[in-house]
């Protein structure tokens, strides 16, 4: 790709692209889900990023690199995301589906909240 033909805030808003994807892949990964977007495991999303930031560097633009860490991959991958038995908000009465999918949607709300809190916005319900 011709990164030199974009605009400095075409270059921002990709790279923020390749942030937001990682970071949502990071979540995902921490609430025990596949990472959707795959970019720690897709060569071209890294060399993507890489280019971008080559160019951003040239131009002398400020922006906040990714972070490549192989341990920070790990460490997102590893945190257990597995309800205690002894849980108190456990419901005696609920069903496998029904504890499947109030966990789908407690998931789903507490990525929102963590991907707000990268990003410093107000997370919505």
């Amino acid at each position: 790709m011709n990164y030199q033909a974009f605009t400095n805030d075409t270059l921002l808003m990709m790279h923020h692209g390749a942030r937001g994807a990682l970071a949502v892949d990071d979540e995902l990964s921490k609430l025990g889900q596949e990472a959707r977007f795959q970019v720690r495991q897709t060569p071209d999303w890294v060399a993507h990023a890489s280019e971008l930031e080559s160019e951003m560097l040239k131009r002398g633009m400020s922006f906040d690199a990714i972070k490549w860490s192989e341990d920070q991959a790990q460490l997102s991958q590893s945190t257990d995301m597995t309800r205690p038995a002894d849980d108190p908000d456990a419901s005696p009465n609920q069903t496998p589906a029904s504890e499947a999918a109030a966990q789908t949607v407690d998931g789903a709300s507490r990525l929102r909240s963590r991907l707000a809190a990268i990003f410093g916005v107000k997370a919505t319900d």
